[in-house]
């Protein structure tokens, strides 16, 4: 993954100030092992307690969950940026389809449970914590299992951190924002089957795969978004997900002026399932 690492005269603080009203001490040391990515840590990753995640503005907002950019580092030294996505806890709009999605899945506390069932204010809080910790679950799952993602560095409460994908401040484009057509395109069609087969080999969909939410960074396809991720043998409805995320790629590849059969690509992702 591509990270993008600050130099040590882009440092925002000075050593002796404590955090302003923009920063808070990194939340990394509060943090169990439960709550931090896979091993091994990148190297790039910034661990130590005397670090400051420094809020540097919004990078997309959304209906369920912002994502902000932040800067962690200690003052006086190289830093590194991340992805903050934060989804809400009130007010919060549960995903379209949410309870297909969560088919195969279960929620330990009863009581949270019924909460979320009865959109109390309790309900929606739980609900945005339960989408954080699901969405940082799936990332580590795929993660582990070979799938292009952002690096998920932490989860706490309603936050999750991640990798930052983008050069200096401006994240990656989106693929649905290229601007090539026909064979220019086979490269990164490729490269979003080997997503589709990733996914699949470890048996599971993304569930809402689209051009939307795959960022084309330097030519290198990278997956986003996943907090609503199938298991395609325990959901009742998993292998329409898994359909439905073929055929909403492979008909924006066609509309585009690359011929792909959907189909094809669906049969051959059944054969790594059984």
């Amino acid at each position: 993954m591509s990270s993008v690492r600050l130099d040590a005269s882009a440092s925002l603080l000075p050593p002796e100030l404590e955090p302003g009203a923009d920063q808070r001490w990194s939340t990394w040391p509060a943090s169990s092992p439960t709550q931090r990515g896979p091993l091994p840590h990148p190297h790039w990753l910034v661990t130590a307690s005397a670090a400051f995640d420094t809020e540097l503005g919004i990078v997309k907002t959304g209906k369920e969950a912002d994502v902000h950019l932040i800067e962690r580092a200690v003052p006086g030294t190289a830093g590194v940026l991340l992805a903050a996505k934060r989804y809400r806890n009130t007010h919060h709009s549960d995903f379209h389809r949410s309870g297909s999605y969560e088919e195969g899945r279960t929620m330990r506390n009863t009581r949270d449970a019924r909460a979320v069932g009865r959109k109390s204010a309790h309900g929606r809080s739980v609900a945005a914590g339960h989408w954080a910790h699901s969405e940082f679950e799936a990332l580590c799952r795929a993660w582990q299992a070979g799938v292009p993602v952002p690096y998920p560095v932490q989860v706490s409460d309603t936050e999750v951190l991640m990798e930052f994908v983008g050069d200096g401040r401006a994240a990656a484009p989106r693929l649905a924002q290229s601007r090539l057509h026909g064979e220019h395109l086979r490269d990164a069609f490729a490269q979003v089957v080997g997503i589709l087969e990733a996914f699949a080999g470890a048996g599971y969909a993304h569930g809402d795969l689209s051009p939307y939410n795959l960022l084309d960074h330097q030519g290198r396809i990278v997956v986003i978004d996943l907090p609503q991720i199938v298991d395609v043998a325990a959901n009742p409805q998993g292998l329409d997900f898994l359909h439905r995320d073929v055929v909403n790629v492979s008909t924006w590849f066609a509309r585009r002026g690359l011929e792909n059969d959907p189909e094809e690509v669906f049969a051959h992702l059944l054969g790594m399932l059984w």
